[in-house]
């Protein structure tokens, strides 16, 4: 028996979504290893830079395929925040477990360590903004892996929100 009913905003948001949350993940392997491998942590860069290009092709693709080339700001915004927000969950699935069983401190630990070698090196004015990074660094140690977690979530979702935004701008055309 087939479906024959279209498909919804939603849907789409979550199959477009899912595709950028494997992206993300993707690119997330690449900061712990960046930190051994200083060219990863540049692929890391590049690809989190790529993140707002890959939204516009997604939001563009779902005008153009799901939408006969015509789409209101509203619905772009909503079909591009909600892709961000699914990615968003998808990608905190991996952050949990990373944080939870593989980082043990890590990353923090590693920032701790290159802002000390920072403040010792005692390069003018630059000491003294190292002092509430270090307790930046201190706080975010602090937290457990889930709340953690949550807090990247909200980063993603708000950076998100600000990207769908300039994406629906791009992305929207109205009928002629």
């Amino acid at each position: 028996m087939t479906n024959n009913r279209p498909t919804t905003l939603q849907e789409h948001a979550m199959r477009f979504g899912t595709v950028m949350g494997i992206y993300w993940i993707f690119k997330f392997i690449f900061l712990p290893m960046g930190f051994k491998i200083p060219f990863l942590h540049l692929l890391f860069v590049l690809l989190t830079l790529l993140v707002p290009v890959l939204g516009y092709i997604y939001a563009r693709k779902y005008r153009m395929k799901y939408c006969d080339n015509e789409i209101s700001f509203l619905r772009a915004f909503s079909f591009t925040l909600l892709m961000y927000m699914f990615a968003s969950l998808l990608t905190a699935v991996a952050h949990y477990v990373y944080f939870r069983f593989f980082d043990q401190g890590f990353i923090i630990e590693t920032y701790r360590t290159q802002l000390e070698s920072i403040q010792s090196a005692g390069i003018q004015g630059l000491s003294d903004s190292i002092e509430p990074l270090m307790q930046t660094i201190d706080a975010i140690a602090a937290l457990t892996p889930i709340q953690l977690t949550a807090q990247l979530i909200s980063q993603n979702i708000f950076y998100g929100t600000i990207l769908a935004l300039f994406t629906a701008l791009l992305v929207m055309r109205q009928k002629k």
